[in-house]
This record gives C-alpha cells, sequence and structure tokens, in this order.
C-alpha cells in the first residue's frame, strides 16, 4: 500500500485513538478527531482522507448523523467510511451500509483485522481514483476531458441562469498546430501541448475550468465572471502562449469568446456561439480573440 494514503481516526476515546493510531501510522499517515464536527471540517481540508475510521457513539453527534453529511457534501462523499463500534446489532450493521458505509469493525478489535480491513478498503479507493482519473482527465495534458467537461457544464448553465450571474465560455485552437506536428513530429508536439496546457492553468483561476477538447483545442469556462476582467483574462492566456516559445517554437493561439444570454437554452448553444467566435478569430488573422 502506498505509505501518503490519509487515514482519518475519529473517535472521543483518547486510548481507541492511540490504539488505532498505533496500528495504522507505520503503513499510512494518520490524522485524528475527536468529535463529529471536527471530522467534517477535516474531510474538506487537503489533503483530504483517503479512508475514515468512524466511531458511531460520540456525544456531540453520532457517526450515522456524520456519515450522512460526509456522503450529502459532493466534496467529500466518495471517501470510503469504516464505522468502528461497539454495537454488534444487525440492524445496527444494516443501517451504516444503507447511509454509505463501506464496512464495520467491532469493540474490541483486533489490530491485524483493523489493518486488513483499512488496506483492502484503500486498495479499493486507489483503484477508484484511477478509474476516475481515466474517466475524467484528458491522458496526456492532465486537464479535464471533453467529458466530464459537457457533464459540468450543463449544470453550471443551470446555476448561472438561476443565480442571474455571468457565465462566459473560451473556444481555444493553437494555430498551425499541423506545422508543429510536420516539422518537429508527434512527440513533440505533445511536449508543446503538455506546456501550453501548462500555461491555461496556471493563467487561470481555481474558478475557471479547463478542458482539452481534442487535439490542439481546449475550452475554458469563466464562472460569475463579468465582461471587463473576462476579457482581460483571456488577453492575458494570448500573451501567456506568445511568449512560451515551448522547445524554442513560436507559439500562438486563437479564441472564441461567448457569453451566456437568455436566449442559450443549453451549453450546446453557447458552445457553438464561442466556436462560431473562434473561427472568426482564425480567418482574421489568427493569434487574437473575438468575442460572438
Amino acid at each position: 500500500m502506498p505509505k501518503n494514503q490519509l487515514v482519518l481516526i475519529v473517535d472521543d476515546s483518547p486510548t481507541t485513538l492511540n490504539i488505532l493510531t498505533s496500528c495504522l501510522e507505520k503503513s499510512h499517515k494518520v490524522k485524528v478527531a475527536t468529535s463529529g464536527v471536527e471530522c467534517l471540517e477535516m474531510s474538506e481540508q487537503l489533503p483530504q482522507p483517503d479512508l475514515i475510521l468512524l466511531d458511531v457513539t460520540m456525544p456531540d453527534m453520532d457517526g450515522y448523523e456524520v456519515c450522512e453529511l460526509l456522503k450529502s457534501n459532493p466534496l467529500t462523499a466518495s471517501i470510503p467510511i469504516i464505522f468502528v463500534t461497539g454495537l454488534e446489532a444487525e440492524k445496527d450493521e444494516e443501517r451504516g451500509f444503507l447511509i454509505g458505509a463501506v464496512d464495520y469493525i467491532t469493540k474490541p478489535f483486533s489490530q491485524v483485522i483493523v489493518r486488513a480491513r483499512v488496506n483492502t478498503h484503500l486498495t479499493i479507493k486507489l483503484q477508484q481514483d484511477k478509474l476516475n482519473k481515466m474517466a475524467f482527465y484528458d491522458q496526456l495534458t492532465g486537464l479535464y476531458n471533453r467529458h466530464h467537461l459537457m457533464d459540468t457544464a450543463d449544470q453550471k448553465v443551470i446555476t448561472a441562469k438561476n443565480n442571474g450571474s455571468s457565465l462566459w465560455v473560451l473556444m481555444i485552437d493553437i494555430d498551425h498546430f499541423k506545422m508543429v506536428n510536420d516539422n518537429y513530429g508527434h512527440a513533440i508536439g505533445d511536449q508543446v501541448l503538455q506546456k501550453v496546457a501548462n500555461t491555461l492553468q496556471l493563467e487561470s483561476s481555481n474558478m475557471d475550468l479547463i478542458a482539452r477538447s481534442g487535439g490542439e483545442e481546449f475550452i475554458i469556462l469563466f464562472d460569475s465572471c463579468e465582461g471587463e476582467e473576462a476579457v482581460n483574462k483571456s488577453v492575458g492566456l494570448l500573451d501567456a502562449i506568445e511568449s512560451l516559445k515551448p522547445n524554442d517554437i513560436n507559439i500562438t493561439i486563437s479564441i472564441g469568446m461567448a457569453k451566456l444570454e437568455a436566449a442559450d437554452k443549453d451549453f450546446d448553444g453557447l458552445l457553438k456561439r464561442a466556436d462560431d467566435a473562434l473561427y472568426e478569430a482564425k480567418n482574421n488573422g489568427r493569434n487574437r480573440i473575438e468575442i460572438a
């Protein structure tokens, strides 16, 4: 098992915390919390735990309530939870599984059993993370892929309309990228794509959603970003790529921008307008921005 996986142990008993910590700290990173409230706070902090060992009986809120809150929060819903409990009734175990726990460890417990069950569920979590990365991320650049973007974008459109907030989409294309592949080879072309993707990420904020659409095309969503700010950020991307010169190759990008309007029924219409603006940017000389 990778030693950098983090286990959060939640129990109001110092004795139990000490036993579980000594059982796991040689093979995993360990953090402890002594209450449900503290568990909820620590579960959202980076690095997030890869697994939570959660006591059922605690004074402020019991483990079942904590588990339900963790599973209802998109930031923590994927963290596996093992209940540590002195309750042995079948109905108690059934309740825990129904609200999302992956396993039970009954007190008094064997340290061998604790390590085995923790390792089993950490292995499953590691495999699930790898599958999610393959499903949601572009393997070459590490950016989100188009599939994840399309799944997320429709929800962002709904949220922006409901809140009356702004939403911009940028269609970005590397100019004359075919010439890079033809002149330098696809291996160098891949390096250029990686460096451009990294620069787009560095020049964007944590609120922006960035995806590789395919080939040399990228899509960025500016969430809750007003017009002047959106344009200034786009100009910054244009300038950053022009000055990048990956592998000593002169690279520029063209950008088509579109803002969510009342007439946009879904993300597809918004994306189409940005794509049309990109077409204009390329027709008008490249290395420029056009706004739909």
